[in-house]
């Protein structure tokens, strides 16, 4: 890994130092560098990616699971494309599979495998073809909402007035930025189980309840159903850290330096010029720049620049990454293991228990039924898995939990996870024909191969105040006040903020980080 001069003071001025070199950084920082910009990236850990990585967490094991973030929507192809980037995505041919007991049976709601399984799974959990005419009208809705609003995340900052007349539906306004979400959801649906699978769009990672009058659970639905145009969520080949990989491959060719195990601890800039000094196992520097891309979240920039930080944002999601010796076998006796879970596989996620699980977690206890959703990496791309592993049969699978705010860890972190994942991993097997433990493999310690990570984790391990995996909570895609031209701008004229927590952050895009490289390149040419 190349690194800077190891002196008090480096001896040149970097045209932009990046303080962070997670994905939107490495964006940046490729898009700089091919611009003929020289860049410094700065990395405090180890090596480059943040959360955007692939880790063999299983001691002894040869499966690489994304640890933390796994699916790919926001990305546009038009980065990929831009810098050359050595990076595929594999669809998933089911978009959702979701278990529950009705009329003393065990059933479920497939959607994917085609329109006429589709509409036959509608039909044989609500007696009709309602629902699912109604699922239809309402993502052709949010489709076309997409392709209208997906293509502006890389463009300069949309007015809001500008923005409406793109969507050019009033209807669809209406319902994703004006009023709660779960009035639309409530208009369309009927049947509590469809309700609440649509809703799970608006609470990833966030705290919510379908009818907040702040509209941050529209803002997350927007930003779940408006990738690519088409709201698809797609498998990494190779995992997350495929990704990071390429794009870190793409700044060094371009010419960008990596240094990883520099940590920056102060930034001072007078709108024209800037230093950055870090530290490093080998003391102290100071590099100069014209330009300083904080690829942080909004409080570690106010840290930095010595500003009074912003209010954390609280992170509301529990993380498990699995490996298993099989794909367990489920009650529903119409249910494929291989196709329910290659898509999300949903928990306890029926409207009123989404309900029920927000009410308790605002009230400073764990949920009854902890809603969460499932999917299995490893059928759509098994070369995460090494030769061995894939030839027995093996699988990863990766949770993610709905409704669990980091002040319910406050108390005891390690005993409330466990309580946590122990309740949730139960309502899995309430709808499993064999318990989840009995297909879980061993490390080479003889440990089932399980982890699971807490908002509180989150912020210890990645530096994400209150554990958000949004940085803060996620912006609408137009400008507001102070928001700028492209939305990275801070108040220091060639300081900018290229994290998740720039407007149209949040996600795996690399929106931010292009948008920021935008920025300094307008800047260039007046």
């Amino acid at each position: 890994m190349t690194t800077p001069p190891s002196t008090s003071r480096t001896s040149r001025t970097y045209d932009a130092v990046i303080v962070g070199g997670g994905h939107n950084g490495l964006v940046a920082a490729a898009y700089l560098a091919r611009a003929g910009r020289s860049v410094l990236v700065l990395e405090r850990l180890d090596h480059t990616g943040g959360a955007a990585v692939s880790t063999r967490p299983f001691a002894g094991v040869d499966a690489r699971l994304s640890r933390y973030s796994y699916l790919v929507s926001l990305l546009p192809r038009k980065i990929v494309r831009d810098l050359g980037l050595d990076f595929r995505v594999r669809g998933r041919t089911v978009s959702s599979y979701t278990p529950v007991e009705r009329g003393g049976r065990p059933t479920g709601l497939l959607v994917g495998g085609g329109e006429r399984r589709t509409r036959e799974s509608f039909a044989r959990l609500t007696g009709s073809d309602r629902e699912y005419a109604a699922w239809q009208r309402f993502y052709a809705m949010t489709g076309r909402v997409a392709q209208r609003v997906f293509p502006t995340l890389t463009e300069p900052l949309p007015t809001r007035d500008e923005l409406r007349r793109r969507v050019d539906d009033e209807a669809a306004w209406r319902a994703l930025f004006e009023e709660p979400v779960g009035a639309a959801i409530e208009e369309h649906f009927v049947d509590d189980l469809v309700r609440g699978v649509a809703l799970t769009d608006a609470l990833i990672g966030t705290f919510a309840d379908a009818h907040d009058p702040s509209l941050l659970q529209n803002r997350c639905f927007l930003y779940h159903v408006i990738g690519g145009g088409t709201g698809a969520w797609d498998v990494p080949v190779g995992g997350m850290g495929a990704l990071t990989d390429a794009l870190a491959d793409a700044a060094r060719a371009a010419g960008a330096v990596l240094a990883t195990g520099h940590e920056a601890v102060r930034i001072e800039a007078d709108g024209r010029t800037a230093e950055v000094t870090h530290r490093s196992a080998d003391g102290e520097h100071v590099a100069a720049a014209r330009h300083v891309l904080v690829n942080a979240s909004p409080q570690e920039l106010a840290a930095l620049t010595g500003e009074a930080p912003p209010s954390p944002a609280e992170g509301a999601q529990l993380k498990v990454n699995m490996l298993l010796t099989r794909l367990p076998r489920l009650r529903d006796p119409e249910a494929d293991p291989r196709e329910a879970f290659a898509g999300t596989f949903h928990i306890a996620e029926g409207y009123e228990q989404l309900a029920a699980a927000h009410t308790r977690a605002s009230a400073g206890e764990l949920p009854d039924a902890p809603p969460s959703e499932i999917y299995c990496h490893s059928l759509t791309d098994p070369t995460v898995l090494g030769p061995g592993l894939a030839a027995r049969g093996m699988h990863t699978l990766t949770l993610f939990g709905l409704h669990t705010p980091a002040r319910l860890f406050a108390r005891d972190n390690d005993a409330v996870r466990e309580e946590l994942l122990k309740s949730t991993l139960a309502q899995l097997d309430a709808h499993l024909a064999e318990p989840l433990a009995d297909c879980l493999a061993t490390d080479a310690d003889g440990r089932p191969c399980i982890e699971a990570r807490s908002p509180l984790d989150l912020e210890r391990d990645l530096r994400l105040p209150g554990g958000n995996i949004f940085h803060r909570e996620l912006s609408w895609p137009h400008a507001q006040e102070g928001t700028g031209h492209w939305g990275v701008e801070t108040g220091v004229a060639n300081v900018l903020l290229c994290g998740a927590g720039a407007v149209r952050g949040g996600g795996v895009s690399g929106v931010p980080g292009h948008n920021a490289a935008m920025a300094v390149l307008d800047g260039a040419r007046g």
